[in-house]
């Protein structure tokens, strides 16, 4: 076997070789007593036959110091337990932790002073493993400095400042292309946006989404109809003001959250949805189908996401450095009641 392949094996290559877990061969490799014998002997038979090793960049997580996977999410304790998203995000990472025999370490950041004290800990030898961070609202210099220390980490986000960093996102230009099309297929001409925060990269690509699928068929974009909310129910409520006085017939709105701000503030003047406008929503997460009516929405796979930036972030460390992975995970239009087909 040439020193090339020696070097691409990674332990999913070991681990099917050997008829074993990923995990089975990790606690192999670091010397876990809880592995029995005969698989502990097949497994060093296929490592000494491959000649497998493990990467000296990725020895932080190779190596198990800790069995500490950090989750750095940059939102307010309020938000985190307030906002469906982050729950679900969180369970799908400490599903995929428990799996693969890691420990989930939570860090919430409200301020830049928060990450500037919080950089050091992260990057300091011993202190975890590896780590996931959630990009929306991430400080500039959060992922720079990061990048310093030794710890391999993987973006949960497209980031906006850092291209070369590994990350994971969902097709948010695809998803609200779709949501905007369901809209002209169900008949509507004036169609309003409320997006997200056009400071985060999620913002910016629902807001891409949006303006391809009018360009593509021909509606032309008003800006009176389009207004920036703040990921909240109460932004939604907020844009929805602004908006309505133009009479859109129809409303993409950036999230699910700020969608029922603007189902509120629909109801408040005493239109009828979907009658006299649809609204579309974007994540799929429980107050869409506990809304009336049902939120018609593009469904991203929270849970399926957290699970593999897990999975990913394995693998990275498994490898050399080298081309930036990024993954991109698909998303679903869901039809209910807030939008009908005219």
């Amino acid at each position: 076997m040439t020193s090339d392949m020696i070097n691409s094996l990674t332990l999913e290559m070991v681990a099917e070789k050997a008829g074993v877990s990923r995990s089975t061969v990790s606690r192999v490799v670091n010397n876990h007593p809880n592995v029995r014998e005969d698989v502990r002997e097949r497994v060093l038979m296929i490592i000494k036959e491959t000649g497998y090793r493990p990467h000296p960049a990725a020895r932080s997580l190779a190596s198990h110091r800790t069995h500490v996977i950090g989750l750095v999410i940059p939102r307010s304790t309020h938000t985190f337990f307030t906002d469906p998203y982050f729950p679900a995000l969180t369970e799908g990472v400490a599903e995929a932790c428990n799996l693969h025999d890691y420990t989930l370490s939570l860090f919430l950041i409200k301020t830049e002073e928060d990450e500037r004290r919080l950089v050091p800990r992260l990057i300091g030898k011993g202190f975890v493993d590896g780590l996931i961070i959630q990009a929306t609202h991430l400080g500039d210099n959060f992922l720079p400095q990061l990048s310093k220390g030794n710890v391999p980490f993987l973006v949960a986000g497209r980031p906006m400042n850092a291209p070369e960093a590994n990350f994971i996102d969902v097709d948010n230009v695809g998803g609200a292309f779709d949501a905007v099309l369901h809209l002209i297929q169900c008949g509507r001409k004036k169609i309003a946006t409320v997006t997200c925060a056009l400071n985060t990269s999620v913002g910016v690509d629902r807001f891409e989404g949006y303006k391809k699928a009018l360009y593509a068929y021909g509606i032309p974009m008003d800006e009176k109809l389009i207004f920036e909310g703040e990921f909240t129910e109460q932004s939604g409520y907020k844009a929805a003001k602004n908006i309505l006085p133009f009479s859109p017939d129809a409303i993409f709105v950036g999230s699910d959250t700020m969608a029922l701000g603007v189902i509120r503030a629909i109801k408040e003047i005493g239109l009828e949805i979907p009658k006299d406008i649809s609204i579309v929503g974007f994540d799929d997460l429980p107050p869409a189908i506990q809304v009336e009516p049902p939120l018609t929405t593009i469904r991203q796979p929270v849970r399926r996401f957290g699970a593999k930036a897990v999975e990913t972030l394995l693998d990275i460390a498994e490898q050399a450095a080298g081309i930036p992975r990024h993954i991109i995970l698909g998303t679903e239009l869901i039809v209910r009641g807030s939008s009908v087909y005219r």
